[in-house]
């Protein structure tokens, strides 16, 4: 019965922090959905930043494993084109989110991107703590592919480039409906993570 309660709760607390944010959403409207009392959410996660940690956590242990196997995997390639590899690598794991969860790799991404643009310093914090040598894995790729770009531009890059993709992935819906109204296209969102990664890769590798 706890493990049932605590799943309600994080299932309730995932989509509400999707739709309406992490600073939006009450502890009172998670109660409300999961159909618990405030009691069970402080006895299972303490407080609304664990929660928030705990809900995350369910892609990250599922993701980043994979992820550090197919980066453990990429050919030695420069420039552009060795970066869109290193991307083009992260969408199989990528799709396998919405075998953990119904639309898992669009949630994923909206609540990712609900960190990246409220003020959720825990969650930089909790994600270089648990899963941080996989990130450092990761930008060593993409700066292996770019030698010769300083590191703090390379921040800037890929910084820009991830808002690029969050904004795209949070308004997918709206993509997918537009290509299918105004060019007659059946577009999933494979297909639209797959149209962001030249664009993303290009970006990255691009001279000022």
């Amino acid at each position: 019965m706890a493990k049932e309660t605590k799943i309600r709760i994080l299932d309730a607390a995932e989509v509400l922090f999707a739709e309406q944010g992490y600073a939006q959403t009450s502890m009172r409207n998670i109660t409300a959905r999961a159909d618990v009392n405030l009691a069970s959410v402080n006895y299972h996660f303490g407080s609304k930043k664990n929660l928030i940690q705990h809900v995350l956590k369910r892609y990250f242990d599922v993701l980043m494993p994979q992820i550090d196997s197919v980066i453990a995997e990429l050919p030695a390639q420069r420039g552009a084109i060795g970066v869109e590899t290193v991307l083009l690598s992260l969408v199989p794991p990528m799709m396998t989110l919405s075998e953990l969860r119904p639309n898992g790799t669009e949630r994923f991404v909206q609540l990712l991107g609900r960190g990246y643009t409220e003020t959720q310093g825990h969650l930089r914090r909790f994600i270089m703590t648990g899963y941080g040598a996989t990130v450092v894995r990761l930008m060593d790729a993409i700066h292996c592919c770019l030698p010769d770009i300083a590191d703090d531009e390379l921040f800037w890059r890929t910084h820009f480039a991830m808002g690029s993709f969050v904004f795209s992935m949070a308004s997918s819906q709206a993509l997918t409906e537009i290509a299918e109204a105004d060019f007659d296209q059946q577009v999933s969102i494979k297909d639209v993570i797959l149209h962001m990664v030249p664009f993303m890769a290009n970006g990255i590798a691009g001279s000022r």
